[in-house]
């Protein structure tokens, strides 16, 4: 029978590994959707945690063993999940602590293909810490997407001291100006849809351009979405008080592009 699963090391997981990881919160994830046993972008997913675990941990487990583990839970489900990559320390937080190579959970659970949209935007006042690692326990993000519905918002983008636009709670952001895509240059998440985007889009000839983008900036653009590992692009018609239009042609070339990324088996 097909059904979802939790693997700790390449095992599935009981209460005494789990338990623990309850108060894991010096960890980072990479998170994928999966469809017929295949995902797009796996190079960008195993350098993210590649990445992430050398900055957090100082050493990174091996490629082959995080593929190794991926393979052993899909193929306990059905072709179609999402699919979460945590890496963890058994030190734990609140330590100086080293304990050797991280801990590997994945963790399966139904497919997601995200909000239809448009999206109205709250523009929030917020850094992350360590923007460019994908690390749990954020809870800044569950705090302002709570406070941005409350306030009559579908979500919330993040505004910098700079002023500058820089991502959503769980969202990179991008905009269209009318013949090419612009990302917001500012401390962020790199995401892995958006790493897919960036290299298709080039393969298509599309011009991609990278400039700071602050709310006062919005009237000039044609188009805005998010995108994350759920889908390529949502519309969103207003982030604060501004309005943006429509933008079917930029929406269709994003999902063309991440189309054109072949998926492959773990």
């Amino acid at each position: 029978m097909s059904f979802f699963t939790v693997q700790h090391n390449g095992r599935v997981a009981g209460a005494e590994e789990l338990a623990p990881l309850a108060f894991a919160g010096y960890a980072h994830f990479t998170a994928a959707q999966v469809r017929g046993g295949r995902l797009r972008g796996l190079d960008l997913h195993l350098e993210r945690l590649r990445t992430a675990s050398v900055r957090l941990f100082g050493e990174a487990l091996p490629d082959e063993q995080v593929r190794s583990a991926l393979r052993a839970a899909l193929a306990e489900g059905p072709a179609d999940v999402s699919v979460t990559v945590t890496v963890s320390s058994r030190a734990g937080e609140f330590t100086a602590e080293r304990t050797g190579a991280p801990d590997l959970l994945v963790r399966t659970g139904p497919p997601a293909s995200g909000p239809a949209g448009p999206l109205a935007l709250a523009a929030v006042p917020y850094e992350r810490t360590l923007p460019t690692v994908k690390h749990v326990g954020e809870v800044a993000k569950t705090y302002f997407l709570r406070q941005a519905v409350a306030d009559g918002f579908d979500d919330a983008a993040f505004v910098d001291a700079r002023g500058r636009l820089s991502e959503a709670t769980i969202w990179n952001l991008a905009f269209w100006d009318g013949t090419g895509v612009v990302w917001p240059r500012a401390d962020m998440l790199a995401g892995t849809t958006m790493g897919i985007l960036r290299r298709r889009l080039d393969a298509m000839g599309v011009p991609q351009r990278d400039r700071e983008v602050r709310l006062a900036d919005l009237p000039a653009l044609s188009g805005a979405v998010v995108m994350n590992s759920w889908t390529p692009g949502v519309p969103v018609h207003r982030v604060g008080t501004v309005s943006l239009p429509d933008a079917p042609g930029f929406l269709r070339l994003l999902h063309e592009a991440y189309a054109a990324e072949p998926p492959t088996a773990p």
